[in-house]
């Protein structure tokens, strides 16, 4: 059974500021002036800066402080990716295993994974919260990407790491759901465990419904055909569009392999550390040898 439910809850909306006015009874007021003037030696603005209320005698009301004349803070409305960065704990570790994301002869990666949790703009327009697990040398950068692509307003089915589908790929790919890593069962994969991006933490697949991939085996789209064709759509991802150069400026590599794979952008095969200074660089518009995923 496939769970949907996202790890993290989603962003409450922003506390809003309220400052009540005091109101000030007009006998009352007039009283209070009257008496300042025959108090000597009283300024009026003493009186006034004195916080507590001053009763008006003969007066049942009593006459409220002045409102002070500082401007009222104007809470931002405007949500941002507000990303989290975290370790693996023991916890998610062993729902990772038992999913088969990790097992005898994939890298050993474990201490350097990060669950970075992040907010997304979904397809129904509302903000969402979701988790990437990605390599900690790719956490800046993987930011700052979805920072660009949260401001922009590109919208994400979910985000969910895999141990929500059991590690199945395939039930990933049919949820329409954004993912990193995965070391993937030998028949769901293409590289050798230890080369494999998606296996190093080093590799993203989004929306794959949109953007979906010609597997190499059935020689048909996954998981649907429905959005195969190249043109401007909900979610999709172009050549030269946002995603592609929020990815490429950073360094990454769009369909780093033989056969059309639109969901899927890596820092290079066979996986390597990922250095911020490459960045800069123009990514790679080389055939790999070998398929990436």
């Amino acid at each position: 059974m496939i769970s949907h439910a996202p790890e993290e809850g989603r962003t409450g909306d922003a506390a809003r500021l309220h400052h009540p006015r005091g109101r000030l009874a007009l006998g009352g007021l007039a009283l209070f002036a009257a008496t300042a003037l025959l108090a000597g030696g009283c300024s009026s603005s003493a009186a006034s800066e004195a916080g507590s209320p001053t009763p008006g005698a003969g007066s049942s009301h009593p006459i409220s402080a002045r409102p002070s004349a500082t401007p009222r803070p104007t809470p931002s409305a405007t949500p941002s990716l507000d990303a989290a960065v975290e370790q693996i704990t023991d916890a998610q570790w062993s729902r990772m295993v038992a999913a088969g994301l990790w097992r005898k002869g994939c890298p050993d990666v474990r201490d350097r994974l990060r669950r970075v949790a992040m907010n997304y703009v979904g397809f129904d327009g509302k903000v969402h919260r979701g988790v990437l697990v990605v390599n900690t040398d790719v956490t800046a950068s993987v930011i700052r990407i979805f920072t660009r692509l949260f401001e922009e307003g590109f919208p994400i089915r979910r985000m969910e790491p895999m141990e929500a589908y059991d590690g199945d790929l395939n039930a990933s790919l049919r949820a329409d759901n954004t993912s990193a890593f995965n070391c993937r069962r030998p028949d769901q994969i293409n590289a050798p465990f230890k080369k494999s991006p998606h296996a190093n933490g080093r590799a993203i697949d989004i929306n794959p419904l949109e953007n979906p991939w010609k597997d190499l085996r059935t020689k048909r789209w996954s998981p649907s055909a429905e959005y195969a064709a190249r043109a401007e759509g909900k979610g999709k991802i172009l050549k030269g569009g946002l995603v592609w150069r929020a990815f490429t400026e950073e360094g990454w590599v769009w369909q780093d392999i033989k056969v059309a794979d639109y969901m899927h952008f890596d820092t290079g095969y066979p996986s390597a550390p990922f250095e911020e200074a490459s960045t800069t660089a123009k990514p790679s518009t080389a055939t790999p040898a070998t398929p990436a995923r």
